[in-house]
């Protein structure tokens, strides 16, 4: 990583674009790890607990394609600084929600961020666009790096909610997160993007994809992209009402668990992008689906402190296996004038997996256990193996960069 920075990797878009993914990032840990505890009390029925989690990630599914064809049209930089405001606006029907009691207030606050949450998501792809074709693996890895300091904010704003606002309920947390939503929106009506990569310019887009027409490894990419957000949701919604409301285990250790969690999504890209570079993305593919495979088994283990926080790290640094591989495969194989159309659909299938995970994971704790939570992630993780193994050895089209 040192080596690709001194040859240029970084840059002034690069930088503004990781800054702001470090507030929304942190605005994402925050929300994981309060929204379960707020549904807990405020929710009608306690199998409802994870649906302000669910709304969030509903609300990144349902805008993940319009965010990409709003900034195919009208520009990457329009795009991000209306997501920021967007989210001050979360922030405060969230703010509102927890003031009033109101949990269908509280929900339409975090459905609101999950909107903006969609747009976020393209920094990724703009990070690729500001680097050339071959730093793009790098690029991905760099900017999931700089999402460390969200991991820390994040679950820190929780955490001293009270020292910000001392009304409790956590609206010290939401007040904080509006101020670094409003610091994102300057910062990213800095950008230029005027990049190196071969997508920078979206007036460039011309070629149409229909999804009878997505290259086979450009599907590899995406089931990649669902399992691993779609796993890594399922368990995560879960495990925050799972410790401290079922195990009994303290705010604190469930805190803590979240942070080493979110941690644990993005150190790995200290490594991920160098891996990419010498293995080839679908190497990182493979990776990733051993590890979650180890995750499954840390899970089953017992429910103490320890099982939960070994899970979680491990269920983070499979999900940056899949994610950063799944990224970096689908713009090595998508054609260059089609590829912000794919990123929509790839968003929207990847975010649409995780908002049915998210849906899905209160009623199957609720009813049936934290083990079975586990279980049933099984079945994806074992399809995806099953695609990779088919498309190990597909060659790249010849518009795509070299998978070493």
């Amino acid at each position: 990583m040192k080596a690709e920075l001194r040859g240029g990797l970084l840059n002034r878009d690069l930088v503004l674009l990781l800054c702001s993914q470090i507030i929304f990032v942190s605005a994402g840990a925050m929300t994981v790890t309060m929204a379960g505890i707020v549904g807990s009390r405020l929710a009608p029925n306690s199998a409802l607990a994870t649906l302000p989690v669910s709304f969030m990630v509903l609300g990144t599914a349902l805008a993940a394609f319009p965010a990409a064809q709003f900034m195919r049209h009208l520009g990457r930089r329009a795009g991000f600084v209306s997501a920021a405001l967007m989210a001050v606006l979360s922030c405060g029907l969230g703010y509102w929600g927890l003031t009033l009691s109101s949990f269908s207030l509280y929900c339409a606050g975090t459905g609101t961020l999950g909107i903006s949450l969609a747009f976020s998501q393209q920094f990724r792809f703009a990070a690729t666009e500001t680097v050339t074709p071959k730093q793009a693996g790098s690029a991905v890895s760099l900017l999931l790096l700089g999402s460390v300091g969200g991991a820390i904010v994040g679950p820190e704003l929780v955490a001293r909610s009270e020292q910000i606002r001392p009304e409790g309920g956590f609206v010290g947390a939401l007040v904080g997160a509006a101020v670094l939503f409003v610091l994102a929106a300057f910062l990213l009506s800095q950008l230029s993007l005027r990049g190196k990569g071969h997508t920078a310019d979206a007036s460039a887009q011309t070629v149409n994809v229909s999804l009878s027409t997505i290259p086979p490894l450009a599907w590899l990419a995406i089931a990649a992209g669902v399992v691993g957000q779609g796993v890594m949701t399922f368990v995560m919604t879960a495990t925050p009402v799972s410790m401290h409301v079922m195990a009994g285990h303290s705010l604190s250790d469930t805190a803590s668990v979240v942070r080493a969690h979110v941690l644990a999504m993005y150190l790995p890209s200290l490594v991920s992008g160098w891996l990419i570079a010498r293995f080839g993305a679908r190497s990182l593919l493979a990776g990733g689906l051993t590890i979650f495979a180890a995750t499954m088994a840390a899970a089953l283990a017992g429910q103490t402190v320890l099982h939960y926080g070994l899970a979680m790290v491990l269920l983070g640094a499979g999900w940056n296996f899949l994610f950063v591989g799944g990224t970096t495969l689908l713009v090595q194989s998508a054609h260059p004038d089609s590829q912000l159309q794919l990123q929509g659909y790839n968003d929207t299938a990847v975010f649409g997996s995780a908002a049915i995970a998210s849906f899905a994971a209160g009623a199957v704790l609720e009813y049936l256990g934290w083990e079975m939570v586990v279980v049933c992630t099984m079945f994806p993780v074992l399809l995806l193996a099953v695609l990779w193994v088919r498309l190990r050895a597909a060659p790249l089209p010849i518009y795509g960069t070299p998978d070493l």
